[in-house]
């Protein structure tokens, strides 16, 4: 839900996405599992409750959160800035994943081998998706696709980049490690437990902890990439940063506490 509010652009788009993150949620289990009759309304109503706990207990976070980074912002960004963004993000993150695991694990805990292997299925596709588009093509065809991606991002919250704004993102890519065969991994790694755990039916009592901890066991190499990969990344956002114009600055800030007041009007509802 956050992830779809923070991608969208204006006031009425981020409503309008929050007030229908239930259906989107329904349409995507369905596409991992089939469920009929009483489990099927047992499903609507657990991602109803679901919906109705974020909006009450994480929605007011958001606010404030927003309104933070929106305090920060305006007065140039540090790493410790940075820090915490990356930390408040992760945090709420994992609230909601937990959340999520408890509500959908007594579901779970009754699904069928055949159902289990549905789900089996849809992962090894989005691998094939992922693999798509993280894997496919030379190294410097991912180092370009990657630059513009985060230039895009950027533009999303401050407008057109210069073209020395632009450079500096070029150079970040060019020297950050690619991370996209370790994330494969990863991924596998964790959706390789939680299908033990679906298989076991110990979704109660073992789901939650599991993804809420989704870095525990990860490789040394992914760690310490995934540690270096971000140095540079804040390093970049830094050096860009002060060279924001007060336009583009102004821009930013409207966003950010448009958000605050999107988050706060949705939470009272």
């Amino acid at each position: 839900m956050l992830v779809l509010a923070a991608a969208a652009s204006g006031c009425s788009t981020v409503r309008f996405a929050y007030e229908n993150a239930d259906a989107y949620v329904r349409w995507k289990a369905g596409s991992y599992v089939s469920l009929q009759g009483d489990d099927a309304e047992e499903l609507d109503d657990r991602i109803d409750e679901f919906h109705l706990w974020h909006r009450k207990n994480e929605l007011p976070k958001y606010v404030k959160l927003a309104q933070e980074a929106a305090r920060r912002f305006a007065d140039g960004l540090s790493r410790q800035d940075l820090l915490w963004g990356y930390d408040a993000a992760r945090e709420q993150a994992r609230e909601s994943l937990r959340k999520a695991a408890e509500f959908a694990a007594p579901l779970l805990d009754r699904l069928t081998p055949e159902q289990a292997a549905q789900i089996e299925r849809r992962i090894a596709e989005e691998n094939r998706q992922f693999y798509r588009d993280n894997l496919r093509g030379s190294e410097r065809d991912r180092r370009r696709k990657r630059a513009r991606l985060a230039v895009d991002r950027l533009e999303d919250w401050v407008g057109k980049l210069t073209q020395a704004q632009v450079e500096r993102v070029r150079e970040w890519s060019e020297r950050a490690p690619l991370l996209g065969e370790l994330r494969d991994r990863d991924r596998k790694r964790l959706q390789k437990d939680v299908m033990v755990i679906i298989r076991a039916r110990q979704a109660k009592a073992r789901l939650a902890a599991r993804v809420s901890e989704w870095e525990r066991g990860r490789e040394p190499a992914f760690v310490a990439a995934i540690d270096a990969g971000r140095d540079q990344y804040f390093a970049m956002l830094i050096d860009v940063d002060r060279t924001f114009t007060p336009e583009q600055r102004a821009r930013a800030l409207g966003l950010m506490r448009r958000y605050a007041e999107d988050f706060e009007a949705l939470s009272v509802r």
